[in-house]
Formats: C-alpha cells, sequence, structure tokens
C-alpha cells in the first residue's frame, strides 16, 4: 500500500512538472498554428515582403534568465534544415515581438540577432526551391535558466538552447511554392 502510494505521488509530480513544463503557449496574429504564412512572411528573394511575424509568448516558469527564439525549415536541404532566424538573450521581462522584429527595428532591449542560413543577422523569410512541397517553417521559442553561449550557431546553438531550456512553445507554419 506504502509502495503503491509513493508511485502514486510521483506519477503526480511527473505529471505535474510535464503540465508546469508545457504550459508556455507562442502565439501570432499573423498566423495560426499549421496554417499557410501570409507573402509578408516569405523573403523577398522568393517574392515576399520578409516581414517577420508578431508574435507573442505566455507561461514562462519560474527561474526564467532570458528567452532564445528560432525559426527552423526542417523539409530543406533534403532533410538537414535550415534556419531562418535565430535571436538570443531576448529579457525575460518581454511577453512578445512586434510584426518586423526581425529587421532588427523595436527589439527588446539586450536581444541578439545572430546569423542566419542566407548568411545575415536577422529574420529570413520562408523561401523553398519551386516544386519541393510544403515546407514547415518552426518557430520555438525557449526559456533559458542559463546566459546564452557565446559564438554558438546552428545546430550546436540549438543543442545548448535544447539543454538549458526550462521549457519550450513552437508555432509552425506552413509555405510552398
Amino acid at each position: 500500500m506504502v509502495s503503491m502510494a509513493r508511485t502514486t505521488l510521483a506519477a503526480a509530480a511527473l505529471v505535474a512538472s510535464c503540465a508546469a513544463a508545457q504550459s508556455m503557449e507562442l502565439t501570432s496574429s499573423d498566423f495560426r498554428d499549421g496554417t499557410t504564412l501570409s507573402l509578408a512572411q516569405v523573403n523577398s528573394r522568393c517574392g515576399g515582403e520578409n516581414r517577420s511575424p508578431a508574435l507573442a509568448w505566455s507561461g514562462a516558469p519560474a527561474g526564467t534568465k532570458s528567452f532564445a527564439l528560432t525559426l527552423f525549415d526542417p523539409d530543406a536541404r533534403g532533410g538537414r534544415g535550415f534556419w531562418h532566424w535565430v535571436m538570443v538573450d531576448i529579457p525575460a521581462s518581454a511577453t512578445g515581438l512586434g510584426e518586423g522584429a526581425g529587421t532588427g527595428k523595436g527589439l527588446p532591449g539586450g536581444a541578439v540577432q545572430a546569423a542566419n542560413d542566407f548568411g545575415e543577422a536577422g529574420y529570413g523569410g520562408a523561401c523553398p526551391p519551386t516544386g519541393s512541397g510544403v515546407h514547415h517553417y518552426v518557430f520555438t521559442l525557449y526559456a533559458i535558466r542559463t546566459p546564452t553561449a557565446p559564438g554558438a550557431r546552428g545546430s550546436a546553438l540549438a543543442e545548448y538552447l535544447k539543454s538549458n531550456a526550462l521549457a519550450t512553445a513552437t508555432l509552425t507554419g506552413l509555405y510552398k511554392r
């Protein structure tokens, strides 16, 4: 009976911790999760406006020191993926980014945009090769418990963020040409 009570308590604690970790939410007024991005979010190289969407978040866990945001297309380069946007050191007090923040205007103080796979610091909108089918553009917000690793890029930065995240939230936009 005592063993079963301990198991029940342990399971309840695990469920509660998972629920807390999943309580962070990332939304956009420009598109809903799983819907097609507009031409505003498409890279100018592909006929769009290359404007980052407005993003809002809530539910960050206690202990969050900063946020990081990435935009990754896992369908690009034969499944190797493509980094469209990387931003770190977003202050823990921030609750969102305005439309077009990927240009560097209106960023929260201290936020830093790293180079994307276009070789530019800032937002690089959707731009899949013509005929390559639907691509998934995954915005991931990380609530971070430590300072960001200086100089980390691409997959190394993603691994650092994953291992130091208190919670994550994702929002996926779709696009094809």
